[in-house]
């Protein structure tokens, strides 16, 4: 009897996603509810969706929104990890997502396929009192987007080690970092792939100017003046303390090993599925000057020290990097990439950002690109910032997510932050989550530098 009244109940939910009916009212509940199916969206592409409700919900919907993937694997996802998941079904929250209808640089079809898994929960669930927008990584991008573009379907948004410098800002900090490499260490080529095969020799290429680099005291300054020029940090492992702030050394061979992996595989084979998208070149590095750029970099100390170190003479180097053949970008690019997606600042609700200080993919250096384009459409009450001492990209524990998470409910239910995102009272509700909570939650206090390719939505309008 239990088996087929758990079949019947399957049977109903697979009938009502497939009909289209509206199932119940925001305030009810008929026990809970597991959809993981597809469905096609306005490209006339397929994507799939997931909807989890618990019994009893309490009427808020969390939209999340997935990170980058490569190849053809692209399963639905509502959720980031499964602790963090089940905490919330246990808490009466409502999940969707969706995989998108593509895979890579998704943005374009990511904002018009998480709107249709929001009308299709409003059709077949019912409509939210709230819904709150999150993800990680280019979901955190795409949860910044997602509030930008419909700001009348979310209440508030958590954009986890988001890409919230915006796309065109984001790449040409990139290309900085690999101009460096070129023209000092091994030429390769940087942009307008050709191929899948084109964008592997070169990577084959740049990797080998690495390898060779890293054998000699005046490449390892090289690297470390490559990775200056994208804010790079100098701590790779989550499970190793940060090295101290005087041992370069370390600092550098921690940036070699993400310029290994991950980052050289977006800018090679990234940059291939992007350049398709856009129809060219969207990155450029005409007019910069990277003497100015190293002056604001927070990798300064450690490129002057390697270099002193090597008997190298940085100011030839910054001569020849500043005389090299710049790299123009095709416009066209640039408005495909820019429209998906840069930042106006205006939030029109709470948003909480949360970030590695450590992260060598998405550097934590976004964050005060996203904060300052937000001040200057004067919505900066509307914006907290919180920062995990750690290194990874979006290396963080479900405690430390739960905690961000009930801090931004909070700021919801109350209307105000108050001194909800102050480091030792997240990390403390982190510590509420019990075993969760390992290795144990650390939020700091944090102010990253600026941000050295900033391009928002004020470059747009100038």
């Amino acid at each position: 009897m239990k088996g087929s009244a758990a079949g019947l109940r399957r049977l109903c939910i697979a009938a009502i996603a497939a009909v289209g009916l509206a199932l119940l009212p925001a305030t009810a509940s008929a026990g809970p509810i597991s959809v993981n199916t597809t469905a096609t969206d306005a490209f006339g592409l397929t994507f799939k969706y997931k909807i989890d409700v618990p019994d009893p919900w309490n009427g808020t919907l969390v939209l999340y929104s997935h990170g980058y993937t490569f190849g053809p694997s692209n399963p639905a996802a509502d959720v980031g990890d499964a602790a963090t998941g089940s905490w919330l079904l246990s808490h009466g929250y409502a999940l969707a997502g969706s995989s998108y209808s593509t895979t890579g640089w998704a943005l374009q079809q990511a904002f018009v396929d998480q709107k249709q898994v929001l009308d299709i929960f409003d059709t077949t669930v019912g409509t939210p009192k709230r819904t709150i927008a999150w993800g990680h990584s280019l979901g955190g991008m795409i949860t910044a987007g997602l509030v930008q573009l419909y700001p009348n379907r979310f209440t508030a948004a958590l954009p986890m080690c988001g890409v919230v410098a915006g796309g065109p800002g984001v790449w040409n900090q990139g290309l900085d970092s690999e101009f460096a490499l070129a023209v000092l260490q091994a030429p390769f080529k940087l942009v307008n792939f050709t191929s899948f095969g084109d964008a592997a020799a070169n990577f084959g290429k740049a990797s080998a100017a690495l390898t060779a680099a890293q054998k000699t005291p005046e490449g390892r300054a090289r690297i470390a003046l490559s990775a200056a020029l994208a804010d790079v940090p100098g701590w790779f492992d989550p499970a190793s303390p940060e090295p101290a702030a005087d041992d370069y050394a370390a600092q550098e061979v921690n940036q070699l090993n993400w310029d290994t992996s991950p980052d050289f595989l977006f800018a090679f084979f990234g940059r291939l599925e992007l350049e398709a998208r856009a129809g060219g070149n969207y990155s450029w590095n005409t007019g910069v000057d990277y003497r100015v750029q190293l002056s604001h970099s927070i990798d300064r100390a450690e490129v002057s020290a390697l270099y002193a170190a090597a008997g190298l003479d940085l100011n030839q180097d910054l001569d020849a990097l500043n005389a090299a053949p710049r790299i123009a970008a095709d416009p066209a690019a640039v408005a495909y990439v820019a429209k998906y997606i840069t930042y106006n600042g205006n939030l029109n609700m709470p948003v909480l950002t949360m970030h590695t200080s450590g992260d060598g993919l998405v550097e934590v250096t976004d964050e005060n690109a996203y904060a300052s384009v937000v001040r200057s459409a004067g919505d900066n009450s509307m914006l907290r910032q919180v920062f995990v001492h750690r290194a990874g990209h979006c290396t963080f524990t479900p405690a430390e997510t739960i905690s961000a998470f009930q801090t931004l409910v909070h700021r919801i239910d109350t209307g105000r932050w108050e001194d909800s995102t102050n480091p030792a009272a997240m990390n403390a509700q982190a510590a509420a989550s019990g075993a969760l909570n390992s290795p144990p939650a650390s939020f700091f206090n944090f102010q990253p530098d600026q941000f050295l390719r900033p391009f928002d939505a004020r470059n747009l309008a100038g």
